[in-house]
């Protein structure tokens, strides 16, 4: 199954995308596809109100025509793990870590996967990330191994790590700088779960991510590539801190940025394509703030 938010910003409306297609209005079992519903096991609350004819199907074209919002309300937080692909390591010179590399970005970031991003007054180094976001459905402290981090994923998405290279690397202090400025974290289109994921027989941690800008590839790469799997991240953080429902981790980015140098950093006008197996397509134009 897959759950969406479709509408304008701020009046998204909850939906549900079944294995045939049809869209399914959430609003009589949830105001948002948030928090406390992802930790409510939203998949059988979907197929009781389905069972019992409590959910409308949106009209394929009307549902088309709707913005495309961020699959989750606001989390509560997005933790961010850096250098977590080998050839994203060695592209940008950088060692190998023994432990994964943790920031936080500032939820307000999360904007949908087709909205425009925006380089900061006076950037000049703004750069692309393609990532795989793991999703928090349930309520994880002190994980005991990666089976038990695993039973805490609601699902996965696309995430766009929009990165400013010179206020996050050159300006002093820690990476948020360059990791916070507003619209820097396009998320979706869906969020797919575990089981949707297996029973189109596709690997979270073996999917192809790919990113182009103006039609130019720049990202093709896989999860296969990482150093740290998405169930060892969350065990890993569980010791640091709690993870909540609708919690957003951002798993890294394969090789293949601005910041290596091989292609220049965005400007207005720039058009930036994501694709991920299984977990749809994301498409924004570059504005100026």
């Amino acid at each position: 199954m897959r759950f969406a938010r479709l509408g304008p910003a701020g009046s998204e409306i909850p939906v549900a995308i079944d294995t045939d297609g049809e869209v399914l209005d959430l609003r009589s079992i949830t105001g948002d596809i948030s928090g406390p519903f992802l930790a409510s096991d939203p998949v059988a609350a979907v197929q009781h109100a389905r069972a019992v004819g409590d959910l409308p199907v949106l009209d394929g074209a009307e549902a088309g025509s709707l913005r495309r919002g961020a699959p989750i309300a606001r989390p509560g937080k997005v933790v961010c793990i850096g250098l977590n692909y080998r050839d994203h390591a060695a592209e940008t010179g950088a060692e190998i870590p023994t432990e994964p590399i943790v920031f936080m970005k500032d939820p307000m970031t999360v904007i949908g996967p087709d909205d425009e991003v925006l380089v900061p007054r006076g950037s000049t180094k703004t750069d692309w990330e393609v990532e795989l976001a793991v999703v928090i459905g349930t309520t994880a402290r002190y994980c005991e191994s990666e089976d038990e981090a695993a039973t805490h994923i609601a699902g996965y998405a696309i995430a766009n790590d929009v990165s400013e290279r010179e206020f996050q690397l050159e300006r002093g202090g820690q990476w948020d700088k360059g990791k916070s400025c507003e619209t820097f974290n396009p998320l979706g289109p869906w969020l797919v779960t575990p089981s949707s994921l297996q029973e189109a027989g596709l690997d979270p941690g073996a999917l192809a991510l790919r990113l182009t800008v103006n039609g130019e590839v720049r990202q093709d790469g896989t999860t296969a590539d990482m150093i740290f799997r998405p169930a060892e991240i969350i065990r890993y953080l569980s010791q640091f801190m709690v993870l909540y429902p609708g919690d957003v981790i951002s798993t890294g980015t394969p090789a293949g940025v601005a910041l290596a140098g091989h292609a220049p950093y965005l400007r207005p006008g720039d058009v930036v394509e994501l694709t991920a197996d299984g977990l749809g397509t994301q498409r924004q134009t570059v504005g100026a703030a």
